[in-house]
Formats: C-alpha cells, structure tokens, sequence
C-alpha cells in the first residue's frame, strides 16, 4: 500500500511539474514571433549547411566559416531601386516684391540667382543595397535609407530570381523599413541575441557592396552601443542609435545586410561605415538584431513604430564634475538624469533632475545609448523596472512607458493623406494669428518623412493659409481641404517674410 502511495504522489508531481511548465510557456513567456519567425522552425538553409538547429556550436579549432555562410547567403537579397523623375517646386513667393534693383539686374538675371518661379526638375534616379529575409512568405528587412523615396523595388534573390516588392513600413528613427515579395517557400535567417553578443567575437557581414554579387567579409566586434549622430539627419528629433561596431569590410551596397555570428544567427543590419572618404576605412556598423525584431514586428502589425518613451534626458556620470558627485552623494557606474519632461512615466515613476539611473529590468547602463536602446524595445503602457540612486540611496520604480504625445495608445499609422505629407502639425495661436494679420492657420512644426519633404523644400515654421484656394484656420479645416484629393497646392507663409508661397504636391499612387 505504501509503494502504490509511493508512486501515485510521484505520478501528481510529474504532473503538476509538467502542467505548470507549460502555464509558463503559454501565458508567461512573452510572444516573440517577431516577422513570421515560428519557435523551433529551422529553415532548410541551415539544414543544409549542417546548422541543424540553428544553433550548433562552432566546433573546436581553426575558425571556419563556410557553415554560416553557407546558412545566409541564400537570404540576403539585392535591392534595386527607382526614384521617378520629379517636378519640384523651388519655393519662390506667389508674390515677388517690386525689383528695386531693375536698372542694373532684370528679372532674368534674378532667376538665375534664386532660381524659377515654376520649378525644378529632378531626373530619374537609381540605387541598390541590401536586404534580409526573415520569413518564409517573403518579409525582408533593409535599412529605411534604402527604400525611402523609391517608387519601383526589384528584389534579387541570391538564385537570380527577381520579385517586385512594396514597402510594408520604414521608420527613419531606427533607419529600418520592411518589404514584401509575393513568395512562399524562402529560405531565412533566424534571429540571434544581440544582448550576447561580445566584443571580440567573430561576425560575418554579408551584402552586395559596390553593385557586386552576394559578398562575405569577416571581422569582430570591436565595441557595442556606439551612437554616431548618423540618423540625426533624418528630419526626427528621436534618432535612435545604439550601432554595434565591427570591423568586417562593409562598402556603399552592404546597407540592409546580414551582420551573423558564427552559428548563423542574424545579429544585426548593416547601417553604416565611418569613412572619410565615403568608402570601407575600418569600421563599419550595424543595427543590433533585438531592437530590428522590435521594429519589425510593430511595421507589420500596425503600419509604424509602437516606441514606449520614458522621458529623460541624461548624461554618463564620468561627465560630471567630482563636486557635484559628491553633493549627489553617489560613486560609480550609471547615467544621471538631466531633465525630466512634463507629464512623462518618469514624472509619474518619481524620478527627478539629478538622480543615478544604475539599471533598467536588471540591466545596468552607463550610456546614454544603452538605456535608449533598452527603452525603445517596449511599446506604450508596457512597465519597466528602474534602479536609481538618490542621495547615496538604492531604490527601485516601476515606470509605465508612454507615446510620443503622452498617452498609453497603440496608434496604428492612418493612410491618410495628412500622414502622407509627413509633418507635424498644429494649430495657429490666436495671438500669433491676429500679429500675422490672418484669420487663422496650421504651423508645419516638424517636416519628417514623406510629401512635403520629397517634392519640396518647405521649412519647419511654415504657416498654412490655404489649400487649394480654401482657407485653412485649423487642423479641421486642412483635413476637410484635403479630402480625397490627388494634387494639392498648398498656400501660406513664413513669419518674418513677404508674400504668399505656394507649393505644389502630387499624391497620387502613395
């Protein structure tokens, strides 16, 4: 009787053990089928290259790489682009003021300085790079510098079959975009752990450098969470940049590549070369593998990135002077916050000017770089756990991550044509209003990516007036104005100049 007991308790516990298990797996576990990408699918690339489960060590020895090699190069894809010739607007007033100069300079003569009041054109242009497939049913990721004003994708597979793609969603902050080619079947590349990558690792850098065939270079990890400044120009005032840096051989082309660890995982996109000289001169860099999934994932579900913001400004702790450490009562590694903007999580988590961030989910940072690319893996409303320092204290907050205009929404990118034009907007102040002497108006605050900054040269400030002859006085107006519309002129001014300009804007086939 005690040996049936014996076993019976046994056969509960196994149970129980297993039940629970798998409880974790389902609700627990967070759901990173980022792409396509199914947990425990190996694609038949790295079955054939002896990578059976897309993580076998490398064996002991001389370093080989044919085996990793072998598992990417059927997934890195040629990108050929093409950017239509344009009319664009050169920006002159509709008004020009009276020549006062007309005994010495006619009209003419003017132009050739500032240009003609119908326009520029711009010719048909070509590009190419690189790109990555990450699901079997034709998801790609490349870099948003790629694709970005292209009107025509042809993706080249490293079989010489060719597709025509479509962007499924870029986001210059990241410089990532995904496209889609109508394909079943692909080989692709799974996703490594960029958080394990190490420097002096072994990496391949895998792309069509220089208009060339598929290419593979090799070098190591020489430094992580490098922020170079290179997407500041992409008219975002939220760049977003935490490169791993290699000095793998990476030339104009290899952007959109595969940067692979020596099983085959993707670890990165290659983004970038610092060079002066525009070509390969020591060191390249890419786009660590964990924030690309982030990314990825969000331009297939919602059309755009769903970054989670905390809300502070901070600087390295070796920056400040030993004085104001020791008033801060704090010695060590961590970043110490700046600034804290208004009606932020990290107002609302308790954080203050001047307390010592250490870690973030048990994560310690010590660059600015690092905590951004820690943050950005979250969407609106996810919670993080911060591990700060106030006056030589520990504590622990739990801060709620919010969106760019500080709320907890998930907003899905609209196909409208407001979106289309890609700018921020907002209403005239009254009182600016009635200095300027109109009615009423919408302020382009922020020019980012899209109509206006592809087909003119608008600047940040300007004020809209009318479009298409209507008057505009606020944001309703302008959605009401723009309606369904294929052409707009868009009409108004800049604070401080005379006369009214008008730009001309096609949207027809965004």
């Amino acid at each position: 009787m005690k040996l049936k007991q014996v076993f019976f308790t046994i056969a509960i516990s196994a149970l129980t053990a297993f039940g629970v298990m798998w409880g974790y797996g389902k609700f627990v576990i967070p759901n990173n089928n980022f792409g396509g990408q199914e947990k425990g699918v190996v694609p038949t690339n790295y079955k054939l290259a002896g990578l059976t489960d897309g993580n076998t060590p490398a064996p002991p020895g001389a370093v080989d790489f044919t085996q990793p090699a072998a598992a990417a190069l059927p997934t890195v894809v040629h990108i050929k682009t093409k950017t239509n010739a344009k009319q664009v607007s050169n920006n002159l007033p509709k008004t020009r003021p009276n020549n006062p100069f007309s005994d010495l300079f006619d009209d003419d003569m003017l132009q050739q300085f500032f240009g003609n009041r119908n326009g520029g054109y711009v010719p048909e242009q070509r590009a190419s790079g690189s790109g990555v497939i990450i699901s079997q049913d034709g998801y790609i990721v490349t870099n948003n510098h790629v694709v970005e004003n292209a009107d025509e994708l042809t993706v080249t597979l490293n079989n010489k079959k060719s597709y025509t793609a479509k962007v499924v969603g870029r986001d210059p902050a990241y410089d990532l975009a995904v496209v889609k080619i109508e394909a079943t079947g692909l080989p692709f590349l799974l996703y490594g752990n960029s958080d394990d990558v190490k420097i002096g690792q072994w990496v391949l850098a895998i792309g069509y450098p220089l208009n060339l065939e598929t290419t593979v270079t090799a070098g190591i990890v020489s430094a992580k969470s490098r922020s170079l400044g290179l997407n500041k120009s992409t008219k975002t005032n939220s760049a977003v940049e935490s490169f791993i840096q290699t000095d793998a051989a990476v030339n104009q082309g290899n952007s959109g590549g595969a940067l692979i660890n020596t099983t085959g995982e993707l670890v990165g996109i290659n983004s970038a070369i610092a060079s002066p000289t525009g070509y390969y001169s020591g060191y390249s860099y890419a786009i660590p593998v964990n924030i690309v999934k982030k990314v990825v994932d969000d331009l297939i579900k919602y059309g755009n990135v769903q970054r989670g913001f905390l809300g502070v400004a901070t600087a390295n702790t070796y920056d400040i002077p030993e004085k104001e450490k020791t008033n801060l009562k704090y010695s060590g590694d961590g970043l110490v916050i700046t600034s804290v903007s208004d009606n932020s999580a990290a107002v609302e988590a308790g954080l203050k000017k001047g307390d010592i961030i250490k870690s973030v989910n048990g994560t310690s940072v010590t660059l600015p770089s690092e905590l951004q690319e820690l943050v950005t893996r979250y969407k609106p409303s996810d919670k993080i756990k911060i591990l700060y320092s106030r006056d030589g204290k520990d504590v622990t907050t739990t801060a709620t991550l919010k969106n760019n205009i500080g709320t907890f929404e998930i907003v899905k990118q609209e196909n409208t044509i407001l979106s289309k034009l890609g700018a921020e907007f907002v209403n005239l102040d009254a009182k600016k209003a009635k200095e300027f002497g109109v009615p009423g108006g919408v302020v382009v605050k922020k020019i980012t990516d899209g109509a206006l900054s592809d087909q003119t040269r608008m600047r940040d400030g300007f004020v809209i007036v009318k479009v298409n002859g209507s008057d505009i006085k606020n944001l309703s107006d302008l959605n009401k104005a723009l309606g369904a519309a294929k052409t707009i002129t868009i009409s108004g001014f800049y604070p401080g100049s005379d006369g009214l300009y008008d730009y001309p804007i096609s949207l027809d086939g965004e």
